[in-house]
């Protein structure tokens, strides 16, 4: 059986606790994600599915229950610990591509690995490497100005990947894309996910999409369910 890439039990998350405005968006959710494994999240807007994936990718702290990646639990890891976790074992491809708009498509892979320790021109190599994969060599140049939104939503996909994570952290990736460049998109992210051997959570509004991944988890009132 492959291996658990990450393990979350018993997630509690409340905002504004204890005033009227409280909402209690995580209720005991668990999660058990395997390397190789694509898991489709869905859930409504504002159920709760951006604060899962902050917590699971240790961008936000739960108030109660554990988060575990690569076997390391991460409850009471120091900050410095919980960032070094993030840069090594995990991956996060947003809705906004978020590129820095100053630097190339490469550049915009060199940076985190520059950040992670790697020379600069293994960097250069393994962020070009990202870029043939996704047909993009002839961008390499390109300041995301210059590219479609397909085009930096791959080089924003392959920034996610520059590391060599364990897990990818996707939050609708495709959400503002059309429905031809979203698909294109998403082909690319499964190709990617099925030869790096990585792990991939995808939340996602389109059930289409959905319905193409191993798994499709549904939160519902805080707790993930089998969808």
């Amino acid at each position: 059986m492959s291996e658990i890439t990450l393990q979350i039990d018993g997630l509690t998350k409340t905002y504004l606790p204890g005033t009227p405005g409280e909402v209690q968006v995580l209720r005991g959710a668990d999660l058990t994600l395997r390397a190789g494994e694509v898991v489709a999240l869905v859930a409504p807007s504002g159920a709760g599915k951006s604060t899962l994936l902050q917590i699971a990718g240790l961008l936000d702290v739960a108030d109660a229950g554990t988060v575990e990646i690569g076997g390391q639990d991460m409850a009471g890891a120091s900050d410095r610990k919980r960032t070094r976790v993030r840069r090594q074992d995990v991956g996060f491809v947003y809705q906004f591509h978020h590129l820095l708009p100053e630097f190339t498509a490469l550049e915009n892979l060199v940076l985190p690995q520059l950040a992670n320790g790697v020379s600069q021109r293994a960097a250069e190599a393994g962020g070009a490497e990202l870029l043939a994969l996704v047909g993009l060599s002839d961008r390499a140049a390109h300041r995301p100005a210059a590219l479609s939104g397909g085009e930096q939503q791959r080089v924003a996909v392959c920034r996610a990947l520059a590391n060599s994570p364990r897990i990818l952290l996707a939050d609708e990736p495709t959400g503002n894309l059309d429905p031809a460049t979203s698909d294109q998109v998403f082909d690319v992210l499964m190709r990617l996910v099925s030869e790096t051997g990585l792990s991939a959570l995808i939340a996602t509004h389109n059930l289409e999409l959905a319905a193409r991944m191993d798994r499709v988890l549904r939160l519902e009132e805080g707790v993930l369910r089998a969808g």
